[in-house]
């Protein structure tokens, strides 16, 4: 890995473990569970997900606030509302939160609401944000670019490191690939090879990474038997009405029942589901 020093294996071996507020850990022997719709488009709609993700065994509660849409006429979230509904249904379910910053201009206002802050993936050579994210002191996802090989990726992890913040968690979401019978080609040998490379906590989104709600369980079943420290997963109480990406979203029932499964898979190696009932 070219110029990889704090990012590297050697600089931590014993694994860093990257912990948010309500106890929800990521590297640790319990997996994160992390959860929500793609947007947070009302009370109604982030509250009902918030309750029936925590009931499920989640620990965190992804949303987006900010939208970067390929389309600029497509919906581009609530901003500060967003926030304030992500937060509020959070605190009331036990849940840490998690959500997407786009603009160094916005960590600040962003982190007052959020325990971790997501990179996504247009923005992962966003070289001004990651320093910014670095700055704050936030804990920090950091999703795979989607064209990015993996030294681009640990090189964008070392931004964030680099100015002193040593929480950042990899989120391999998939990469573009030749054929478009998925969205995305999810690199699950990713998570092995990570394993060797870096010290830092590396989840599995499979949602994005194959944009098919039928194929959500078995990808982050793979995930996790292939070593990942947990699964980001899009949930959403209709999916067919949601704003966005709705064709990738599971159902409540679909995630009680891939939660379930995801704990046997987890027994088998070495791992366990978070403790029920964390509180903020």
């Amino acid at each position: 890995m070219r110029e990889l020093k704090l990012a590297r294996r050697e600089a931590r071996p014993e694994g860093t473990v990257v912990r948010l507020r309500n106890g929800a850990a990521f590297g640790g022997a319990a997996l994160a569970i992390c959860a929500g719709p793609c947007a947070v488009e009302s009370h109604e709609q982030i509250e009902a997900t918030a309750s029936a993700v925590a009931r499920a065994g989640a620990n965190v509660l992804r949303g987006g606030a900010f939208k970067p849409r390929t389309s600029p006429y497509a919906f581009q979230g609530l901003r500060r509302e967003g926030l304030e509904l992500l937060r509020a249904a959070a605190d009331r379910h036990g849940l840490a939160a998690v959500t997407e910053v786009l603009d160094p201009r916005d960590v600040e206002p962003v982190a007052s609401y959020a325990d971790m802050l997501q990179i996504g993936s247009r923005n992962m050579q966003n070289f001004a944000l990651l320093k910014e994210v670095g700055l704050s002191g936030k804990p920090v996802l950091l999703k795979r670019g989607f064209a990015a090989t993996v030294d681009e990726w640990l090189m964008a992890a070392e931004y964030v490191l680099a100015e002193g913040n040593p929480n950042v968690v990899l989120c391999e979401r998939g990469v573009r690939s030749f054929d478009a019978a998925t969205r995305n080609l999810l690199d699950l040998a990713v998570v092995p090879l990570l394993a060797e490379l870096t010290h830092l906590p590396v989840i599995v989104d499979p949602s994005h990474g194959t944009g098919l709600a039928r194929l959500v369980e078995p990808m982050a079943l793979a995930g996790v038997a292939a070593g990942a420290d947990g699964v980001l997963v899009e949930v959403h109480p209709d999916p067919a009405s949601a704003v966005s990406d709705g064709p990738q979203s599971i159902t409540f029932d679909r995630f009680g029942a891939l939660v379930a499964r995801i704990a046997e898979i987890a027994v088998a190696v070495g791992r366990r589901l978070p403790a029920a009932g964390l509180a903020v």
